[in-house]
């Protein structure tokens, strides 16, 4: 019993010892620091305190005062990327050791359900070619933190959460595009690849941006636009869920969602350009890496012949169009007529991780968009259209193409026909289609998978999707 008595109190003491420093949850164990930066860490401690902190890639000494309010801030370099590291945090006589840490590259991965769909997909809603990669996720170069989904109306500075190693296990209940992304990163680049995951399901983009962002943009009006459900309200997930990992260094972020603006993409081109330069504004990093995702063609629930995701899709590319250092991952071709999830998850975080490897990891010249709306020419009944990102021509893979259609100066469109350029000759563009219809004898304007779903089957050579558009607008 006296044993007993002892362990407990030992126990207790160092629970004690421990609990009077209190990092912000991104400092636990098996955590990953962005490599060659000046890094923030903070958290909690005894006010008025000295606390230091030692690294072990470094012989230095890190050394700050705790504020009155308890609150700590130190800013520390890291090296290239490696590891497993240690980081011992001391204050007052206590100690605190975060374990297995690695250097590398850090992403931020947030949106609503189609990048919190996991591995393991959601009921009836596969993802493809998933349990491939589930049993080959055993790499402890890959970290994981999935931010617990709440939300405030009011700015919190701490999450629930705490970093994973990647294995067959974490990473089947992880986002499937996100791991997909990290683990294609790792692959290419060799080095450790963290992912913060901040996700939920359903909600729209309002929510996600700052108060003080939401209200030099939007009336009034505009921000009261929500399902009536707390998660929907203007800036509470921001506040809950982004706001606690600023000012954590990070290389970029990826994003997913736009279904929960469906049917207000007159005001999204401008909420997304917002959003995206606010989150750069708070984490005062510069103009960091932001790619995103289109949404992919629907046509469940009776979607099939109407276009409001047409629209949505038009503004996301205007913000690829407009808004420095992003990119769009087209997925124009692998929509579903079942549901909104569509299952080629894998595919999507390998196409977001070409414009990283193009843009951000000095591949240059690695074909990285699929082919973008450049250029049109009328020529009697005809419609030459001309495509950016398609330096080596345009194909159909041998599919007769579909989704184009063609209007007059009355703006009423009909279906066309299109066909691929056939000069092959020295000098000729390779990325010129021909669009004309015996229903249009003077062709003004063109469109492109203007309906909620659409088989899209317009790419670059290299495989890369073209996204929907139109000339009338």
């Amino acid at each position: 019993m006296k044993i007993n008595l002892l362990i407990l109190i030992s126990f207790l003491s160092v629970f004690n010892l421990n609990s009077q420093i209190e990092p912000n949850p991104l400092f636990s164990d098996n955590m990953i620091l962005q490599r060659n930066s000046d890094v923030n860490v903070w958290g909690k401690a005894d006010k008025g305190k000295v606390l230091s902190l030692n690294v072990s890639w470094s012989d230095k000494t890190y050394t700050t005062k705790v504020n009155n309010d308890g609150s700590w801030r130190l800013n520390i370099a890291t090296p290239s990327a490696g590891g497993p590291y240690q980081i011992d945090i001391l204050c007052n006589d206590n100690v605190l050791k975060i374990k297995n840490v690695m250097i590398g590259e850090v992403w931020v991965a947030s949106g609503q359900s189609n990048m919190e769909m996991t591995l393991s997909g959601f009921n009836r809603e596969p993802v493809l070619r998933s349990l491939d990669m589930i049993a080959k996720a055993n790499n402890p170069e890959i970290r994981l933190l999935t931010v617990k989904k709440t939300f405030s109306n009011v700015r919190l500075n701490s999450f629930e959460g705490n970093w994973v190693e990647s294995n067959h296990k974490t990473a089947s209940g992880f986002s499937a595009v996100a791991y997909s992304f990290a683990n294609y990163l790792n692959e290419v680049l060799d080095i450790p690849i963290g992912i913060i995951l901040t996700s939920w399901g359903g909600t729209p983009a309002e929510a996600w941006t700052p108060s003080e962002t939401l209200s030099k943009i939007l009336t009034k009006e505009e921000l009261s636009y929500n399902r009536k459900q707390s998660d929907d309200e203007p800036s509470v997930l921001f506040n809950a869920m982004i706001n606690p990992l600023i000012p954590f260094n990070i290389r970029g972020a990826i994003w997913y969602q736009g279904e929960g603006n469906v049917g207000r993409a007159h005001n999204y081109t401008m909420l997304m350009n917002s959003m995206i330069q606010s989150w750069r504004d708070e984490w005062n990093i510069g103009d960091f890496p932001f790619y995103f995702v289109q949404i992919a063609p629907n046509g469940c629930c009776g979607n099939i012949g109407k276009s409001q995701q047409a629209f949505l899709r038009e503004a996301q590319l205007k913000t690829m169009q407009t808004m420095k250092n992003t990119g769009m991952v087209v997925t124009l071709d692998i929509g579903s007529t079942l549901t909104i999830h569509p299952p080629e998850k894998i595919l999507i975080g390998k196409r977001l991780a070409y414009w990283a490897l193009a843009k951000d990891y000095g591949f240059d010249g690695l074909p990285h968009s699929g082919p973008v709306f450049k250029s049109l020419k009328i020529e009697g009944n005809k419609a030459y259209v001309d495509f950016d990102y398609a330096e080596r021509g345009v194909t159909s893979y041998g599919k007769k193409l579909s989704g184009f259609e063609i209007a007059g100066e009355d703006k009423i469109f009909y279906k066309a026909q299109a066909d691929i350029d056939p000069h092959w000759g020295a000098g000729w563009k390779r990325s010129t289609l021909v669009l004309m219809s015996e229903k249009v004898n003077e062709p003004k304007y063109i469109r492109y998978g203007w309906t909620n779903y659409i088989e899209g089957m317009l790419y670059n050579i290299q495989g890369l999707p073209a996204s929907s558009f139109r000339t009338d607008n």
